[in-house]
């Protein structure tokens, strides 16, 4: 057990005031901090400005640059078996028309409504509401059917993404 000193005997005893003991328990405080900041260096600045903190584990501040070095990790290592089940919507569009509702209300059957196509356009095809290929109608065995005639590629997809 260490030895005690002088001070910590009078702020121990009974007989001293609360208000020594206060006293006696601040300064220890005070020496305790005293003694911390003299043992803690100052964390070191790079010429970049970036603080570096020495120490096992301790936290280093990161910059934007920090992230722009990041490679995704090659094709052929995704596993797209994950993905081959997931359902997804596909459908063809022949055109658009926009329409007051006042228009939309006054429609029956036999009322034609006027598309921004051509007739003889090719047919957008879409997956999830993304534009993936234009095509044309075809039947087959008494259905209907769409002939890709031209297939976005990947690329363009993306850059029309942004």
């Amino acid at each position: 057990m260490p030895a005690r000193e002088q001070g910590d005997d009078d702020a121990m005893s009974p007989e001293k005031g609360k208000g020594q003991d206060d006293a006696a328990l601040a300064d220890d405080w005070a020496a305790a901090l005293e003694e911390q900041k003299e043992s803690d260096t100052p964390p070191q600045t790079s010429p970049g400005g970036a603080v570096h903190e020495f120490g096992a584990g301790a936290p280093q501040p990161m910059t934007p640059e920090d992230f722009t070095d990041n490679q995704t990790p090659p094709s052929d290592n995704v596993n797209l078996n994950m993905i081959l089940d997931v359902p997804v919507t596909i459908s063809m569009e022949i055109g658009r028309a926009r329409i007051p509702i006042r228009n939309l209300l006054q429609l029956n059957q036999g009322s034609v409504v006027e598309l921004d196509r051509l007739a003889g356009a090719p047919l957008d095809v879409l997956v999830n509401g993304t534009l993936i290929a234009h095509g044309e109608v075809v039947v087959v065995n008494e259905k209907f059917g769409i002939r890709l005639t031209d297939v976005i590629s990947p690329s363009e997809r993306v850059r029309k993404l942004k």
